[in-house]
């Protein structure tokens, strides 16, 4: 049983490009495939597929993203902020910041998974999932 499912994500992601992997593949579930809509809107991975194999389980391919030049991954630092066994809630005034504007950070509200920058354009705070950059 995996305690932590949104770490295991973000690890998996961390792990494909840190090895240059194209593809990387993790379980499905709504929390994930919100916070990888959001990762392909800030444009830092190429695409995603939700995928239902022969065993029935489904999954979500997440295609990574590269410069093409110096082929680099778009994620340079990927950081679990809240976890079960500590909880990190941010106010709609305590948003962080991540890279002085240049990152993002990402949020679970009552008005869904968003970026800290819209949640302070609609007035709401949440848990405070990760940061990107």
């Amino acid at each position: 049983m995996m305690t932590d499912p949104i770490s295991d994500l973000l690890t998996r992601i961390r792990n494909g490009a840190a090895v240059r992997k194209r593809v990387v593949e993790v379980p499905y579930s709504r929390l994930k495939l919100d916070i990888i809509t959001v990762l392909k809107d800030y444009g830092y991975i190429t695409n995603y597929k939700v995928v239902t194999p022969e065993t029935g389980f489904k999954t979500i391919k997440i295609a990574l993203k590269y410069d093409p030049i110096t082929k680099a991954s778009a994620i340079s630092r990927l950081e679990r902020v809240s976890r079960p066994g500590l909880r990190k809630y941010s106010g709609v005034d305590s948003i962080p910041r991540v890279m002085n504007g240049l990152g993002i950070s990402i949020l679970s509200t009552s008005k869904g998974v968003m970026t800290g920058k819209r949640a302070k354009q609609e007035n709401v705070g949440g848990e405070l999932l990760c940061v990107v950059s």
